[in-house]
């Protein structure tokens, strides 16, 4: 079985990678339907939905 440390670490990089893919995506995707996106706005909406993403990453592992 996994330890909670590794289980942590595994959910922290899928998640910082996830990060840097929905930046990106915010700034191709909003503004196909008609959002302005500032890098920054980008950045903080991903950064909302990485915190959201690592606590369900972890908490699944957990259950499994």
């Amino acid at each position: 079985m996994q330890s909670r440390r590794r289980s942590a670490t595994e959910a922290i990089m899928n998640v910082i990678i996830g990060y840097m893919v929905a930046v990106f995506a915010n700034l191709t995707v909003l503004p196909a339907f008609g959002y302005n996106v500032t890098l920054f706005d980008g950045a903080a909406i991903g950064l909302a939905f990485t915190f959201i993403s690592l606590i369900r990453s972890y908490v699944i592992r957990r259950v499994f």
